[in-house]
């Protein structure tokens, strides 16, 4: 009996990968020796929130992901490396021709002392689409870490695609969190319900993990209506908060920012 091999993509499909790697350059600052982007993923320098920190802009330069579609950005900060990540407009996920599922990782390596701060734009499900997305970071002992995810379950007025999201962390080679989100048709029954999105078309999360928690963790605790922040088992609080829309979305996760942030 014969396996037959795995279809292949389809020929308009694209595949890329955004590289970038951040380390300390020894008087106090940060640089940048990788910075590549490929396809619908290009890369920009910026300036940092301060002298110690590069940061880099994800700029979209044609529309992705489709279906069919895998992008990837990878980025790795060295000891004492402070990079600011983020993108210059929302993500659109849209249907393509083949009605292929895309695919959009994210991976984040962090050295010991190395900071991170991974703040890109909403992702919109747009309807008809099919995208999963994979967030997995690893982090040493002495790293810090704020990581936000915006997801917009479709345009205004438009019903969703399918979503579903993974998160998963490690820190210091031990789990820290893995957390799974399925939205729109297809998904398991109940996304949308009292115990699921209640009605809300916009999610989000705010991971902050910081080395100085270990000797003061942050209590879990209601941070206003739907929006709830939980101590995990390890230096880490996890923010997670539903709005009608991303306006109020992004106001609350804001808020839990300032609250949280290192």
């Amino acid at each position: 009996m014969t396996t037959a091999p795995p279809a292949a993509p389809p020929a308009t499909a694209v595949r890329a990968t955004a590289r970038i790697r951040a380390v300390s350059d020894g008087r106090g600052g940060t640089a940048l020796p990788l910075l590549a982007g490929e396809g619908p993923l290009a890369l920009r320098r910026t300036r940092g929130g301060d002298d110690a920190e590069a940061g880099v802009v994800l700029v979209g330069a044609m529309s992705a992901p489709l279906g069919g579609d895998h992008l990837t950005v990878r980025a790795a900060a060295g000891p004492g490396a402070r990079l600011a990540l983020t993108s210059a407009a929302a993500t659109l996920a849209l249907p393509g021709r083949s009605g292929e599922t895309a695919r959009y990782d994210v991976e984040l390596d962090l050295a010991d002392g190395a900071l991170v701060r991974w703040l890109p734009e909403p992702l919109v499900s747009v309807r008809g689409s099919d995208l999963r997305v994979r967030t997995r970071v690893r982090l040493a002992p002495g790293a810090r870490l704020l990581l936000r995810e915006e997801q917009v379950l479709g345009r205004h007025g438009e019903q969703p695609g399918l979503l579903r999201s993974r998160l998963t962390a490690t820190h210091a080679g031990r789990p820290l969190l893995d957390q799974e989100l399925a939205c729109g048709p297809g998904a398991p029954a109940g996304w949308d319900g009292p115990a699921g999105l209640a009605g809300h078309r916009a999610v989000g999360q705010l991971l902050v993990v910081d080395p100085a928690f270990a000797q003061a963790p942050p209590p879990s605790a209601v941070l206003g209506e739907y929006a709830v922040a939980t101590a995990l088992a390890g230096p880490a609080v996890l923010v997670t908060a539903l709005a009608d829309d991303a306006l109020r979305l992004r106001a609350r996760l804001d808020e839990a920012c300032r609250t949280y942030r290192h």
